[in-house]
């Protein structure tokens, strides 16, 4: 990882462990609450030694999540056949996640003088954990993909701006540089092109051929003795002969030839 790796995972490890900090505590609270209501005594000791095994158990499964993430999706396995393989994964990786929880919670309850029960309240207890396990799994499946997303991101350097691109013309014992994407239309003059730029008009000692190279795609033919920037077209009138008016941004009407009339209403 490079040093913009490491802080976008530190950022998401940070957000992760108080996220999930505020998720058990709710959680824990919200269980207390519902066991009062419902006149069943349980220590908040062991209300929270459930959530902890709990995510205990599913943290060991990030390893399995983030492979998951990273070798199933495009363009490996199409969209469908990634999603159909990650929810497969998700009966497995519950079944562990509830064998190591109750696991886990044996112990503790041993170490007590205890028995801890997995199945003494709901009798098809292990589709009830499977239906909560479901939710949790594709929380965790949704982080560990932004996740990998953000990493991947920040090792990508930003492309810088592609510089404008300026046609030199000269002008006496001045040359100016002229941005291509402010030129609005060049017309023929002899042995010199005329170039529309920012409501003047410069003299240009080229043909309109090798102009036309020079400015690039951006612009169009519209008659053998002139060029407009595509762009700056905002309306193309066609008369019955097939000949056509073009009219520009800045309000300037220019005559083009059917011979070129394609070239605008592409």
């Amino acid at each position: 990882m490079n040093g913009a790796q490491r802080r976008v995972a530190l950022i998401l490890v940070a957000g992760f462990v108080l996220t999930l900090a505020a998720v058990m505590v709710a959680h824990v609270e919200s269980t207390l609450s519902d066991f009062a209501l419902a006149g069943v005594h349980e220590t908040r000791t062991h209300v929270w030694l459930w959530e902890m095994t709990s995510i205990l158990a599913w943290l060991t499964t990030a390893p399995v999540i983030w492979w998951l993430v990273s070798r199933l999706g495009p363009p490996r396995f199409s969209w469908p056949v990634a999603v159909a393989l990650i929810l497969l994964a998700s009966v497995p990786l519950s079944l562990w996640h509830i064998g190591l929880m109750v696991e886990l919670r044996k112990l503790y309850y041993s170490a007590e003088g205890s028995e801890y029960r997995f199945f003494s309240k709901v009798s098809d207890r292990l589709l009830y954990e499977y239906r909560k396990d479901l939710a949790s799994y594709l929380q965790f499946v949704g982080f560990a993909a932004v996740s990998r997303w953000l990493v991947i991101r920040a090792c990508t350097p930003p492309q810088a701006a592609e510089p404008p691109r300026i046609l030199k013309v000269a002008d006496g014992a001045v040359t100016h540089q002229v941005p291509v994407d402010e030129i609005d239309h060049v017309n023929a003059a002899g042995n010199y092109v005329e170039l529309a730029w920012a409501g003047r008009t410069l003299l240009h000692r080229a043909t309109l051929a090798s102009v036309a190279g020079e400015l690039g795609p951006a612009f169009v033919q519209i008659h053998r003795s002139r060029l407009v920037r595509s762009a700056a077209v905002r309306r193309v009138e066609t008369d019955r002969s097939g000949d056509f008016i073009v009219t520009l941004a800045d309000g300037t009407s220019l005559r083009g030839s059917r011979r070129y009339r394609d070239s605008v209403q592409g």
